[in-house]
This record gives C-alpha cells, sequence and structure tokens, in this order.
C-alpha cells in the first residue's frame, strides 16, 4: 500500500471513478473490466474481509488513517484527493470518505452456493440497484443462507447496491442463475421447495405457511409492478402472500423479502 496525492481531476489514475452516475455506462464498463466500486470506509473493510481485492483507493485526507490500518497488507495505492477534486471525477458529492476500484471475484457454482443452505432468496430480473442491495441486506439480517438472482437481475456489486446493502453483499453467498430453467431445476434438485411470494386467488398466507414450512425454501421474488414472470410462477411449488391491510395489495419487493425471510427463520 502506498499513498499518492493527486491534484488535477483528469489525471489517468482515477479513470476507474469517473463518471459514476452513468448509470449505463457503469453496467456496460464493469463487468467487462471485472471492477466493481465499494463507497464508505466500513463498506471497503467489509469488502477487504471478504477476501475481495482492491486495485486503488480514492479518499480525502482526513480518511487516510483508517484506510490504512484495512489496507496495510494490501498492495493497492491510496490516492489522496480534495474534495472538489473528489465530486470532479465522480459527479457527486463523496460524503461517505472513500471510493475502491475493487477486482471482481469469480462467481461461484451453484452447486456450491446451495450446498449448506437451507433458506435461499431468490430475486428474478430485479432492475433497481436499490431494491437489489435492500433484498441483501435484508437476507443477511434475516437468516438466508444465500442469494441468487437471475441474468436480468441488476448487479449486486454495483455501487448502489452495494452502498444500499451496507456490504452485506460480501457476507452473503451469491451467484447468477444464467438459464431460468435449468437453475430452476437444479434448486430443486437440491431438496429446495420452490416458493412463489405473489398475489395469487389460491396463494397461502405467510404465516400459514411458516408454521408447516419445509426443511429447505427457495422464496421467488419478482419486480416492482410486475412481480414474478409466468415462468417463475408455473415453476413453483407453492405460492405465498403477505396479508395486507389499508387496502394495500402489497409492498415493496425488498420490504417483502424482509418480511417473508423473518417469518419462515423464526
Amino acid at each position: 500500500m502506498h499513498i499518492e496525492h493527486v491534484d488535477d481531476a483528469s489525471d489517468p489514475r482515477l479513470a476507474d471513478y469517473r463518471n459514476l452516475t452513468d448509470t449505463a455506462l457503469r453496467r456496460v464498463q464493469e463487468p467487462r473490466g471485472g471492477l466493481y466500486i465499494a463507497e464508505s470506509s466500513k463498506v471497503i473493510e467489509r469488502a477487504v474481509a471478504a477476501g475481495h481485492v482492491p486495485r486503488s483507493v480514492l479518499a480525502q485526507e482526513r480518511w487516510v488513517p483508517g484506510l490504512e490500518r484495512v489496507l496495510e497488507d494490501r498492495d493497492a495505492p491510496i490516492y489522496v484527493v480534495s474534495d472538489s477534486v473528489a465530486e470532479q471525477v465522480t459527479g457527486y458529492a463523496v460524503h461517505r470518505g472513500a471510493l475502491a476500484s475493487m477486482h471482481r471475484p469469480e462467481l461461484p457454482v451453484l452447486g456450491a452456493v446451495l450446498r449448506e443452505a437451507r433458506l435461499v432468496l431468490v430475486l428474478e430480473d430485479l432492475i433497481e440497484h436499490t431494491n437489489v442491495g435492500a433484498a441483501f441486506r435484508a437476507a443477511a439480517g434475516l437468516g438466508a443462507d444465500a442469494v441468487l438472482v437471475t441474468s436480468r437481475c441488476a448487479d449486486p456489486l454495483y455501487r448502489r447496491s452495494v452502498k444500499v446493502s451496507m456490504g452485506t453483499v460480501f457476507q452473503v453467498p451469491w451467484t447468477r442463475i444464467d438459464n431460468w430453467g435449468t437453475g430452476v431445476e437444479e434448486v430443486r434438485a437440491a431438496g429446495f421447495e420452490l416458493t412463489a411470494l405473489a398475489l395469487s386467488d389460491d396463494a397461502v398466507p405467510l404465516d400459514v405457511y411458516a408454521a408447516a414450512r419445509p426443511e429447505k425454501v427457495a422464496l421467488l421474488l419478482g419486480t416492482e409492478g410486475g412481480g414474478l414472470s409466468d415462468t417463475a410462477l408455473d415453476a413453483a411449488d407453492a405460492v405465498v402472500t403477505i396479508p395486507m391491510r389499508g387496502g394495500v395489495d402489497s409492498l415493496n419487493v425488498a420490504s417483502a423479502a424482509a418480511v417473508a425471510l423473518w417469518a419462515l427463520s423464526t
């Protein structure tokens, strides 16, 4: 680890941190380049503790001592910049102290993620990074053993997902299901009951289902508004709903995940 002071926002050493507000650009660049951005000292610490490798860190001077402790055994430069340079580079005010450009780890195979799991969260095609991050935080805090995301689901390692999750994307084992049909059958073959959380006339109330839950449950959740696809509902072994009041028919997907995980883990 070494410290380098950078005074010019156009310095090529800061290229990983440029234009972070351009979501479309980051979604193209990060998977191709094998990088993701971790934001805040706490999140960077959690990423490093999980074995993720930083390529570099961008930070203001006041945050350097804490980062030195976290990165003391890492071969990664800390680029120290002023508040104004940080904002010029990233396009927003960096209030959380630091950003780290992290090497993206190779995803584990599905079988390895399922091997020791009993309660799994399956996110089908969630497009909002904040919902993905919040769902991971619920999974970490409420007893899910793993999270599976479909091929079109927003990236759990995108900066906003990581930020909203408070770094729990590094804590919960996860991987992608590239082929929905094949992936679902592998989950079922591992002994899981596929349980869809959805509005349906024949849906079982969550408390009733939880009272006699199977040993292994894979909880399927879909997008805001549209919910789970017909393909997912057809694949489900059971459909469960959260009883609602006040004329409200459903919750935000991350909130629904939290409620369902709490019920199924108690």
